[in-house]
């Protein structure tokens, strides 16, 4: 499977964005589709899952801020982020725990300026 992501840019601290990771391919099952970030200097961190049933997941630091959802006619995956703060920047990652492979999305870079 195949990810592209898109959405992300440049925010004032507390706007908002809204991230997409949209999944290709062939012969292909998702299980669960997840958004990690990595900010300079940092290690790659998990912000956010859902699962093929709809099942959600937050890191703390962005419940009640960011939300995942996704359009299974689309094969596409949303993050939408509010409220963002400076802490958020990062480049963001998408990732596929998919059949027959696992895969990752290029990163996307958003930045939040104070």
């Amino acid at each position: 499977v195949q990810l592209v992501p898109s959405g992300g840019g440049l925010v004032q601290a507390g706007g908002s964005l809204r991230l997409s990771c949209a999944a290709s391919g062939s012969n292909f099952s998702i299980n669960a589709i997840g958004w990690y970030r990595q900010a300079r200097g940092l290690q790659r961190e998990w912000v956010a899952t859902i699962s093929s049933g709809g099942s959600t997941g937050y890191t703390d630091s962005v419940k009640g801020r960011f939300t995942i959802s996704k359009d299974n006619a689309k094969n596409t995956v949303y993050l939408q982020m509010n409220s963002l703060k400076p802490e958020d920047t990062a480049v963001y990652y998408c990732f596929a725990n998919a059949a027959p492979s696992d895969n990752w999305g290029q990163g996307t870079q958003v930045t939040v300026s104070s």
